[in-house]
């Protein structure tokens, strides 16, 4: 393509994000004077695309209000990072409720595209290969998502009806903080105004939301990230675990993700060395304590367990049995 062309072309993709685009802006973003700025917008006009002309100090180009553009065009690298990105969603959970919508975007997106490009785009797919394994995802309603989203942007309360893990049914009215996509599952953190608490909800556990009226001033602290994060690691389950690590939270974390443990680093004592590393205390709560001993030999640093007893015994068996296979002779 003939490099004006295709910089009359990059300046409609700049006019289709919206809003008014100062000449500066346009000459800077296209590595041209703003004489020719003015030449491209008049080309794009020969071509019946309506580009407004604004005056003014902010003025500038936009397209007209309401104008619809032709259908999709994507280079090969525009292309390719779509059917990537859909397939790395529906991997990851980052889907709607309505589980074809990925597959089908992507079929008209194939159906589209010049023969070339689809079989470069056939040999990347079909050369792709993923280390990980699919995980457990629970996909919210769309029309949920895009409600409490709305409600999250422009700090308004929802009211919606919810589905507990036991199965009870409740409704309630929330101040929406922040909606967060965690290991395949999606989360609204937000105050609830049933309860008066900071509270984490599932959202495929959210069968309606409903935008209310009024506004709310979200609170400082944590972002919601750390609070679903937070929350996760102290939801109630069967054992409270305590361990004292030496080594960074950093390090720890490769183990014990934030949404699974809470790491607090110690203070150092006075007569410690000053290159001996540091200690973290490690809370977390679990259903089960038997992954635990492989997780914490997997550390590589030296622990110390201060709770429960119980996790002793577990990682004492658990250095016997290594012990066994490393005896054992082929």
């Amino acid at each position: 393509m003939p490099r004006p062309a295709a910089r009359v072309l990059a300046l409609l993709e700049l006019l289709q994000s919206g809003g008014i685009r100062t000449v500066t802006e346009l000459a800077g973003r296209l590595g041209v004077d703003e004489r020719t700025v003015r030449r491209y917008a008049g080309h794009l006009l020969d071509l019946d695309i309506p580009v407004e002309s604004v005056r003014g100090r902010y003025g500038g180009y936009r397209l007209a209000p309401g104008y619809r553009m032709p259908p999709l065009m994507l280079s090969d690298d525009e292309a390719l990072a779509v059917l990537l990105g859909l397939i790395a969603g529906r991997r990851a959970g980052l889907t709607t409720a309505v589980s074809t919508a990925g597959e089908t975007a992507t079929a008209k997106i194939r159906r589209v595209l010049p023969e070339r490009l689809s079989r470069r785009l056939d040999a990347v797919l079909g050369a792709l290969a993923f280390t990980d394994p699919p995980g457990e995802t629970a996909a919210p309603q769309s029309a949920v998502l895009l409600a409490i989203a709305d409600a999250v942007s422009h700090h308004r309360p929802v009211s919606i009806r919810y589905t507990a893990a036991d199965g009870r049914h409740s409704a309630r009215t929330l101040h929406p903080y922040g909606v967060v996509s965690h290991s395949g599952r999606w989360y609204v953190t937000a105050a609830d105004l049933t309860t008066g608490e900071d509270r984490t909800f599932r959202l495929d556990r959210v069968t309606e939301a409903r935008i209310l009226p009024g506004s709310f001033e979200p609170p400082a602290g944590p972002d919601p990230a750390q609070r679903v994060l937070t929350g996760l690691a102290t939801a109630p389950y069967r054992h409270e675990v305590t361990v004292r690590v030496q080594g960074t939270p950093e390090h720890i974390h490769t183990r014990l993700p934030a949404g699974v443990a809470i790491v607090e680093e110690l203070p150092s004592p006075g007569s410690a060395e000053p290159d001996t590393e540091r200690w973290c205390r490690v809370a977390l709560r679990v259903e089960r304590l038997d992954w635990l001993p492989a997780v914490l030999a997997s550390l590589d640093r030296p622990f110390v367990i201060e709770r429960p007893d119980e996790l002793r015994g577990l990682v004492e068996a658990f250095a016997e049995r290594l012990k066994d296979s490393a005896r054992r002779t082929p």
